[in-house]
């Protein structure tokens, strides 16, 4: 019974439970490729670096270059035709204000032959199908130059799709090699941020109440960490557990050390 008693005067918190856990980066994901294409670089020495601002898997973009710049030259020149049929719609414009006002003023001279007339007539109708010829060039060369606007950006989106750069990552991991194809979905690479760790844990559920009140001890010692996120449905393979994660600076040596953690 004197046994039983001092279990019953020892603290709540001195009966939390032990919980291992790695020091993970704190997010991996897959790459993909957005697009088609041979792959013609990989970058395999930075494959376990951390990489800053480099380039590690190259896809083919000779042909879209190509493609770019041609389709960059056909919009400057597109938008010099536009230019130069608005200047000449100004001066059918000008013609065809005054052939229109002759027209109406030997319209209404009784001395006037039907044939002056008529041929007044035909030269203000001929302007006006001339002018308004050149306004429906000027509107069909805007539509190209849209068009051709849409297709360069395409083609710039597609090119800096086929070079996939890094910038303060971890490249875990290199899924293609030189020669291979890819098309939209194949995966690419494996990166890690490793800008800062985590722990991962499964709690139950008296672990996670009052839980912002309680402290996070690390291998025996008590630390400033918290529990920062708690999933909030239990977990699909640990079904009585609650998935949480706890954020800590990213480690000087090495990721992946087992922890010993307390939440109490």
């Amino acid at each position: 019974m004197r046994k039983i008693f001092l279990l019953l005067l020892v603290p709540v918190w001195m009966l939390a439970k032990v919980h291992y856990a790695k020091v993970e980066p704190y997010s991996s994901v897959t790459l993909k490729s957005a697009v088609n294409g041979q792959v013609i670089e990989v970058n395999l020495d930075a494959e376990g670096t951390m990489v800053e601002g480099k380039r590690v898997v190259h896809i083919d973009d000779v042909l879209d270059k190509v493609n770019l710049k041609d389709s960059r030259t056909s919009k400057v020149l597109l938008e010099k035709m536009l230019e130069l049929n608005k200047n000449i719609a100004k001066g059918l414009q000008g013609s065809l204000q005054r052939k229109e006002s002759y027209y109406q003023r030997l319209s209404k001279l009784s001395t006037a032959s039907k044939t002056q007339k008529d041929n007044a007539y035909a030269a203000f109708i001929a302007a006006k199908t001339q002018y308004l010829g050149t306004k429906e060039k000027i509107i069909s060369l805007e539509k190209q130059i849209l068009d051709m606007a849409y297709k360069i950006a395409q083609l710039e989106d597609m090119i800096s799709k086929k070079s996939i750069s890094l910038s303060r990552k971890y490249l875990y991991q290199l899924l293609v090699r030189v020669g291979d194809f890819v098309a939209p979905g194949s995966p690419l690479a494996k990166v890690q941020d490793a800008s800062r760790a985590k722990l991962v844990l499964f709690l139950e559920p008296n672990e996670i109440e009052n839980i912002a009140d309680k402290s996070v001890y690390l291998d025996d010692k008590k630390t400033i960490y918290k529990v920062d996120k708690v999933w909030k449905t239990a977990d699909e393979k640990f079904i009585s557990s609650y998935k949480a994660e706890i954020y800590l600076p990213a480690p000087n040596g090495l990721f992946s050390k087992l922890m010993k953690v307390e939440i109490k």
